[in-house]
C-alpha cells in the first residue's frame, strides 16, 4: 500500500494556509499521518506531531491538539456554564471531538448533555485518535445525535439552559453559524435565563467579523460579551467566544461556582477573559480602529491624502496566469483594475480577495463594448489569445490608450506601429515568460560580451513548461497549466533556425522528429525541439556574428515520440469530420480515424503499428500503452468537441492530463551563449530559471508570465515607458527596468561560466 499523503504536509510539515489568515500560517513538524479520508462534509486529517501529539484538521484547519486542547474546550464550555446558576440540560452543536462535552460534565449541576455533530466521521475518528477527548461520549449523562443543528434546534425550542457551538471557522456551510438567523435557533432553544457560548475567531483577524457577532446578538439576548483565551496552534495564538445570556442583568464575568480539575480555567481567568485589549475594546465599543496602518493600507491612505490620480487598468481575460499579474497591479493602490471575461463568474472569481478590483462580463467580439471598456480605462492588459490582440490595440488606438501583452508581435501588431506613435500610446508586448523573461537575461549578457569585446558565436535558448518530476507520471509526462488546445497546436508550428550559419526549415509535422536529448542538469531527462522561427533573432538581439540560433522548446525524454504517432494517426487535425458524431465509441472513432478494418483493438494496434513504424518493440509497447491510457481503444461513448478530432483529444487531456490537488508544475528556461573572446579564447555561460509552482498557490507558469506582465504594466503606468508606438523587450532601455523589478520578486535567472 502506498504511504499516506496529504496536500497540506510538504516535506514533513504540516502547514495551515488559509484565505482566512492571509500572509502567516501554522505550521507543524509531522512524525506521522495517522488517518486521511474525505467524509460527506469535509476533508479528515490525522496526523502526529513531533511537538503537539495527535492532531485533527479540517478542511485543512487545525481543530485541536493533544497538547493544546484543554485552553480551548475549558473556556469555551465553563464561561457560559460557571456564570448560569442552575445548568442541567446543556447542547453542544459540533464538537464531535469531545472535548466540549468533557467540560461540561465536569459541572455537577449538568443532568443532561447532548452532542449535535453532522459528520459521523468527525466523532468517530476521534474515539480513535483522541480518546482522551472523546471517552465520556459514551456517559450515561451524554446523548449523541448526528444531524443538521439547525433542524435539531429548530425541533427543541425552549429546551436547553446552556447551548455551546463548537464550529469550524466561518466558511463554506459553518458561514451560516455565525450570521442572525442562527443566533435565533440559539435564542429560542434556550430556556428563561439560558446561557450560549459560541467560537467566535480572533481578535488579532476578524475584529469587523466579531463586531457584526456581538450587534446581531446583542439585538437578541438581554446581555453579549466578546471573551478570549489563548491557544498555540489556532492562528494568531488566540481565540474568542461569543457569551449571551437572556437573564437582563445578569454578569456573566463572575463566575457562581468553582469547576475542578482544569488546566486552564480558573475564576480569575474566567473574569480576565472578559477584559479586552484596547485595540478591540475600541473598535467593538466605539466603532474606532486605532491598529497600526502599514503597507499597502499606508500607501492608500498617502495617495488618499495627496489627491494622487487614479489610473484605470482593464484585464481582458481569466486564464492560467492572470492572477499573479491582477495581483501585481492592485498592489500601487492608485491603481483600479478591472477584470473582463465574457462570463461574469470567470470575471468576478478572478477579482475575488484582491483591493480595488472588479469583474465584467465583456464580449471581445463585439467591437463597440469592446470599444466603450477600453475607452473608460487608461491601460488595456490583453491576456486573451493573441488573435484578438489586433482588434484590441486598434481600439486602444482609437481611445489613446496605453496596451501590455505577453504574446509574441505579429506582422499585423507590428503594421500598427505608426498608428500607436501618432496616437501617443504605448504598446508594450512580449512580456510574460518565452516570450518576456527569455529575452531580458539574452539581452543582459549580449550586451554585457559585446562590451567586454566578445562574440556570441553561439545562442541556444530553452524553455519548458513542465510537471514537476514527481508529478510527470502519465505516459506523455506533461500536463496542462494553460490552454490544450494552445499546447497542441504549437506542436504544429514550423520552425527555423541558424546552425553553422545555415538556416534550417522545418515543417510543422516533421518537428517533433527534430526532437533531441539536451542536458542542463543531471536531475532531467529533457529534450528539445527548435520553437518558431529563430532567425530573425540574430538581428533582432543584435549578434550578427552569431553563427548558430536558436529558440527551442524542453520536454521530457519519450514525449516527442508518442506526440509524433498523434500526428501520424490524424488525432492533431482541427478540420471538422462529418463522421464525427454522438454515440460513437472511442474504439470507433480511432479506426476511422486511421484507417482500420474495424474497431477491435487487435485491429487498431496492428494498424497503429503499420502507420507508425515504431523502431523498436520496446517504442512500440510504451506508446500504444499510452494511447491504450488516454481511451482511444475502449468502448466509452466520446462526447466530440467542436466535430473535430483535435478538439476531441483535447477534452479527453484535460481531464486525464490536469494538475491534481498538492501537485506542482515546474518552468525551466536557460540560455547557452557560447562565447568567443578578444584574445581568441572561448568559454560557455548560460542562464538558467528553474521555478516550481506552489500546491497551495501559483503555479511556476502563472508567476513567471504574470509578474513579468504586471511590472511592465506598472512601468507603462508609472510613465518609466513613454515612447509611443509597438514595443518588444529587445533593448537594455525596456529590459534592465523590468529585470531589475523581476529579480526583487526572486525571479531572477542564475548566471554560470561552465
Amino acid at each position: 500500500m502506498a504511504p499516506l499523503a496529504h496536500p497540506s504536509i510538504q516535506d514533513g510539515w504540516f502547514r495551515e494556509i488559509s484565505s482566512q489568515w492571509p500572509g502567516q500560517a501554522m505550521t507543524l513538524k509531522v512524525n506521522k499521518i495517522l488517518h486521511i479520508e474525505k467524509s460527506l462534509y469535509q476533508d479528515v486529517l490525522v496526523f502526529e506531531s513531533e511537538t503537539y501529539g495527535n492532531v485533527l484538521v479540517l478542511d485543512g484547519v487545525i481543530q485541536c491538539t493533544e497538547r493544546d486542547e484543554f485552553s480551548y474546550q475549558e473556556m469555551i464550555a465553563h464561561l457560559p456554564l460557571a456564570s448560569h446558576p442552575n445548568p442541567k440540560k446543556v447542547l453542544v452543536i459540533g464538537g464531535g471531538d469531545g472535548g466540549v462535552v468533557r467540560e461540561v460534565l465536569k459541572h455537577d449541576t449538568v443532568e443532561e448533555v447532548v452532542l449535535c455533530d453532522i459528520d459521523e466521521a468527525v466523532i468517530r475518528v476521534s474515539k480513535i485518535y483522541l480518546p482522551h477527548m472523546s471517552a465520556l461520549l459514551d456517559s450515561p449523562r451524554v446523548k449523541v445525535f448526528v444531524g443538521d443543528g439547525f433542524k435539531f434546534l429548530a425541533e427543541n425550542e425552549a429546551t436547553y439552559d446552556v447551548i455551546i457551538t463548537d464550529s469550524s471557522d466561518p466558511v463554506g456551510p459553518a458561514e451560516a453559524l455565525f450570521q442572525k438567523p442562527y443566533f435565533k435557533l440559539l435564542h429560542d432553544a434556550l430556556t428563561p435565563g439560558g446561557h450560549i457560548s459560541t467560537q467566535a475567531e480572533s481578535q488579532w483577524l476578524h475584529i469587523p467579523l466579531i463586531a457584526n457577532l456581538l450587534k446581531s446578538t446583542r439585538e437578541l439576548f438581554a446581555v453579549s460579551q466578546y471573551a478570549f483565551t489563548t491557544i498555540p496552534t489556532y492562528p494568531s495564538g488566540q481565540i474568542g467566544f461569543m457569551v449571551c445570556s437572556k437573564e437582563q442583568g445578569r454578569d456573566l464575568t463572575v463566575p457562581v461556582r468553582k469547576v475542578a480539575n482544569t488546566r486552564y480555567y480558573n475564576e480569575n481567568v474566567h473574569r480576565a477573559a472578559f477584559v479586552l485589549p484596547q485595540f478591540v475594546q475600541s473598535y467593538l465599543e466605539d466603532g474606532k480602529d486605532i491598529l497600526p496602518v502599514f503597507g499597502r493600507a499606508a500607501a492608500a491612505a498617502k495617495v488618499a491624502a495627496e489627491g494622487k490620480k487614479v489610473r484605470k487598468v482593464l484585464l481582458l481575460g481569466s486564464g492560467f496566469v492572470a492572477r499573479p499579474c491582477a495581483e501585481y497591479v492592485v498592489r500601487d493602490p492608485s491603481n483600479e483594475l478591472t477584470i473582463a471575461c465574457r462570463t461574469l463568474q470567470s470575471a468576478q472569481a478572478l477579482a475575488e480577495g484582491l483591493p480595488n478590483a472588479q469583474g465584467i462580463s465583456l464580449d471581445v467580439n463585439n467591437t463597440s463594448d469592446l470599444e466603450a471598456q477600453v475607452a473608460a480605462h487608461d491601460l488595456v492588459i490583453s491576456l486573451i489569445p493573441y488573435t484578438y490582440h489586433v482588434a484590441v490595440i486598434k481600439a486602444a488606438i482609437k481611445a489613446k490608450v496605453h496596451v501590455v501583452t505577453t504574446s509574441y508581435v505579429s506582422p499585423a501588431m507590428r503594421e500598427l506601429d505608426e498608428e500607436a506613435k501618432r496616437a501617443g500610446i504605448v504598446v508594450m508586448n512580449e512580456i510574460g515568460l518565452d516570450p518576456g523573461i527569455d529575452h531580458l537575461y539574452a539581452i543582459k549578457t549580449i550586451d554585457e560580451v559585446h562590451a567586454k569585446g566578445g562574440k556570441i558565436k553561439q545562442f541556444l535558448s530553452y524553455c519548458g513548461g513542465l510537471p514537476a518530476p514527481e508529478c510527470s507520471g502519465n505516459p506523455l509526462g506533461y500536463k496542462f497549466s494553460w490552454s490544450s488546445r494552445g499546447v497542441l497546436l504549437a506542436l504544429l508550428n514550423s520552425a527555423a533556425y541558424l546552425s553553422e550559419s545555415k538556416q534550417l526549415d522545418i515543417s510543422g509535422n516533421e518537428l517533433m522528429g527534430y526532437a533531441k536529448p539536451y542536458f542542463i542538469s543531471p536531475a532531467f531527462a529533457f529534450v528539445a525541439y527548435p520553437n518558431r522561427n529563430s532567425v530573425p533573432f540574430r538581428e533582432w538581439y543584435n549578434i550578427p556574428e552569431a553563427e548558430t540560433v536558436v529558440r527551442g522548446t524542453l520536454r521530457y525524454q519519450g514525449f516527442p515520440e508518442f506526440i509524433k504517432a498523434l500526428v501520424e494517426l490524424g488525432w492533431l487535425v482541427a478540420s471538422e469530420k462529418e463522421w464525427l458524431k454522438e454515440g460513437l465509441t472511442w474504439a470507433q472513432v480511432m479506426q476511422q480515424a486511421i484507417g482500420a478494418n474495424d474497431a477491435a483493438e487487435s485491429t487498431l494496434v496492428a494498424h497503429v503499428k503499420s502507420v507508425c513504424k515504431f523502431p523498436n518493440d520496446a517504442e512500440a509497447t510504451r506508446i500504444i500503452s499510452g494511447l491504450r491510457w488516454i481511451g482511444l481503444f475502449s468502448s466509452e461513448t466520446v462526447k466530440p468537441r467542436a466535430g473535430n478530432l483535435l478538439d476531441t483529444l483535447c477534452a479527453q487531456l484535460e481531464t486525464l492530463m490536469k494538475y491534481e490537488q498538492g501537485e506542482r508544475d515546474l518552468v525551466m528556461l536557460q540560455h547557452k551563449f557560447v562565447v568567443e573572446w578578444a584574445d581568441g579564447s572561448e568559454q560557455t555561460l548560460t542562464s538558467t530559471l528553474e521555478q516550481y509552482g506552489s500546491p497551495s498557490g501559483h503555479s511556476a507558469m502563472a508567476l513567471t508570465v504574470g509578474v513579468p506582465c504586471g511590472i511592465a504594466t506598472q512601468l507603462v503606468l508609472d510613465g518609466v515607458f513613454k515612447t509611443p508606438g509597438v514595443h518588444v523587450p529587445y533593448t537594455k532601455e525596456i529590459c534592465d527596468p523590468i529585470r531589475e523589478l523581476l529579480e526583487s520578486e526572486g525571479l531572477g535567472l542564475v548566471e554560470r561560466v561552465l
